[in-house]
């Protein structure tokens, strides 16, 4: 009778193998067992796919087998510790890969600076030092795979990578996003920037429309495509007019981005004659004229009124074809604002009325001037004017200037020289009405969500980079809000209830082993998720980099 024996031992075996130049690495789970008397080996599984966590969970495993009731001894021995928060900066760097973004920006260390810059704007605006401390608590070099830290002085130096390699980084996205297919129209608008200091590279005094007094400010142009998208974004000087920004986009589309029969949409003080008599062969227009112009149409004939108040009108001349539409509802705002004017008014001369009444020795022409001035800031004296009878001041309006005022309330009249088989009347309008998608992107950049200003910056290339920061985060909330718009929150609550989600850092006392865990979200993140289609990662790897911050806060400062 023979009797076999079969011990059976199971082990991790980690192989190296060079070839050439290349080294192969392979982790296989083997088992050694004793048959008649010899040794013998074979292979449970290849492991070389496994991570280095769950390699070293199974080694634990086996190194416990004989008594598995020791792992339960081991809850003393396993630490559980919070790590950075994931959840935010994981998907906002998702929507940047989907976008195209992260592959624009590239995988150097500038191009990973500058996509934690992007996400810092989305999660929570501020200058570069909170970037470098928002850092400190968002897993971002987990995320990104930082290899080193980084400071505040860093992100000032990759503003100015972003500004000298803009074009280039504008020009990839556009390519990811369209592919051979060419937009054939952009909008373009402008918007400007209040500047907190006297230094910065653009700054100058210019038309406000922050109603900043005092403030130095920038002009920002922003050239979209035909859905509203971003594509490219300029920084002029603080006095720049409208009509001087528009001769760079009309190159920058022809040039950088390489589209040739392109409709170009701008608003009333965008496009000009100058303007349309510079566009090159295959360039169109559409844009609005102003009232005087409207006025000077109708006193010659070419426009009559009673058109106004049809659906939707054309007419034609000399090439050019004008859209005409009165908007009721515009109209019935003019006249509800001319009204809440003249009450103003109103009660302002009650105070000086009372003011001459309890001091006789006051000026009642003084206070008339400062009644007339009071009409010129409101834009109302044109048909009211104020008089003094008897130190009592009066307001009367003209009923024929009134007229002549609401002559065009709600009427807007649209230019184009686009041929009617290429667009009719119907798609011009709704063109034109398109550059709301870009007042919209202004009002995320500069106070919904981004807060471009006030802007901080200094140089002229950490004023660009800063401003096409902006820009590409803008993409990215775009693309949120879009995901979003059926839950009831906005952009920022869903960036906020994302960043509670945290990692869970394991360390197990006197085992090589640590590893950063995901936990399962609760379930409104996870509808969050789920909306944008992501999913996030089981573990991360760990990266220990520096990220310090220069300046101290101010607690910290009094206390050395």
């Amino acid at each position: 009778m023979v009797c076999i024996c079969i011990l059976v031992v199971m082990h991790i075996v980690e192989n190296k193998s060079k070839s050439g130049k290349k080294i192969y690495r392979s982790t296989l789970l083997r088992e050694s067992y004793r048959e008649d008397g010899k040794v013998r080996k074979r292979t449970i599984a290849n492991l070389s796919n496994c991570t280095p966590q769950e390699i070293s969970a199974i080694k634990l495993a086996l190194n416990h087998k004989d008594d598995l009731g020791a792992l339960g001894s081991l809850s003393e021995s396993i630490k559980l510790e919070e790590g950075l928060s994931v959840g935010a900066v994981w998907c906002v760097s998702q929507v940047a890969k989907e976008l195209g973004i992260e592959k624009s920006l590239g995988n150097d260390f500038q191009g990973k600076l500058a996509m934690w810059q992007v996400i810092a704007r989305v999660i929570n605006q501020g200058s570069r030092l909170s970037a470098v401390r928002l850092a400190r608590v968002h897993a971002a070099g987990a995320v990104l795979d930082l290899k080193r830290g980084f400071d505040e002085n860093d992100l000032y130096k990759n503003l100015a990578w972003l500004a000298e390699n803009q074009s280039e980084i504008e020009k990839k996205l556009f390519k990811i996003r369209r592919g051979v297919k060419k937009p054939k129209l952009f909008l373009y608008d402008v918007t400007s920037s209040y500047l907190e200091g006297e230094h910065n590279y653009f700054g100058l005094f210019g038309y406000n429309r922050d109603g900043k007094k005092g403030k130095k400010q920038i002009v920002i142009g922003l050239l979209c495509d035909e859905d509203g998208e971003a594509v490219s974004t300029e920084v002029f000087s603080g006095n720049t007019q409208d009509t001087q920004t528009f001769a760079p986009q009309v190159r920058k589309i022809a040039e950088r981005f390489g589209c040739k029969e392109v409709t170009v949409v701008g608003d009333r003080g965008m496009i000009k004659s100058v303007q349309i008599e510079q566009l090159p062969e295959g360039f169109h227009y559409i844009t609005a004229i102003t009232k005087p112009q409207i006025e000077a149409l109708v006193n010659k004939g070419i426009l009559q009124l009673g058109l106004f108040d049809t659906e939707l009108c054309e007419v034609k001349d000399a090439g050019v074809r004008y859209v005409l539409r009165r908007n009721p509802v515009r109209a019935e705002e003019m006249a509800e604002s001319r009204l809440s004017k003249m009450r103003s008014v109103e009660g302002f001369i009650g105070k000086q009325n009372v003011y001459l009444r309890d001091h006789p020795k006051a000026s009642a022409s003084k206070m008339l001037e400062k009644v007339k001035a009071k009409l010129k800031s409101l834009r109302i004296d044109t048909w009211v004017q104020a008089k003094e009878e008897g130190r009592i001041l009066k307001i009367e309006s003209d009923e024929e200037a009134l007229k002549e005022e609401k002559f065009l309330d709600g009427c807007y009249v649209i230019k184009t020289d686009l041929k009617e088989d290429v667009a009719d009347k119907s798609v011009v309008h709704d063109r034109y009405k398109d550059l709301t998608e870009v007042e919209k992107a202004f009002r995320d950049c500069k106070t919904v969500n981004l807060e471009v200003r006030p802007v901080h910056v200094r140089s002229k290339g950490s004023t660009q980079g800063h401003v096409f920061v902006v820009m590409l985060a803008y993409m990215i909330i775009r693309r949120l809000r879009k995901a979003w718009e059926s839950f009831d929150l906005t952009v920022k609550d869903g960036i906020g209830q994302l960043a509670t989600v945290c990692s869970m850092e394991v360390k197990i006392k006197g085992q090589d082993v640590e590893c950063v865990k995901i936990p399962q979200p609760r379930e409104q993140s996870r509808q969050l998720l789920e909306a944008l289609k992501i999913k996030l990662p089981a573990a991360l790897p760990k990266r220990d980099i520096r990220v310090v911050t220069r300046k101290k806060l101010p607690k910290q400062r009094k206390s050395q």
